[in-house]
């Protein structure tokens, strides 16, 4: 059986840090995520994809995507990662109904009540 050097026990110890950090300021970055959403306006108007919050919302789930299973949170990371490939798609056409902004938002919405609630839940 191998022996746990100093330097892994500091690693591993550092890890756990940084677990907790992230598990810390996750309520903040739900809070944000939500925020953004708001700031979208309704589904259906005008450069409601091009709005600079649609933006700032990829880039968060992206970064959460990747951040997130790096810090025992698999599941929340690849849930954000399905929103942020959706969100692309939606913007990357010149026009979309109405009724797609609406189900991806209802999908942010639901991610992030569950997020608040359990964020180790989502599977």
């Amino acid at each position: 059986m191998a022996t746990v050097q100093p330097a892994d026990q500091q690693f591993f110890a550092r890890l756990a840090e940084l677990n907790e950090k992230f598990a810390a300021r996750l309520p903040s970055t739900l809070e944000q995520l939500e925020a953004l959403s708001r700031q979208l306006g309704h589904a259906g108007e005008p450069a409601f994809d091009a709005a600079p919050a649609a933006g700032e919302l990829q880039a968060m789930l992206h970064t959460l995507a990747g951040s997130a299973a790096t810090f025992g949170f698999r599941g929340l990371g690849h849930h954000a990662r399905l929103l942020e490939q959706r969100l692309r798609v939606l913007r990357a056409f010149d026009e979309v109904a109405a009724t797609e902004w609406q189900a991806w938002r209802a999908e942010l919405d639901d991610y992030i009540r569950v997020a608040r609630v359990d964020p180790k839940s989502l599977a």
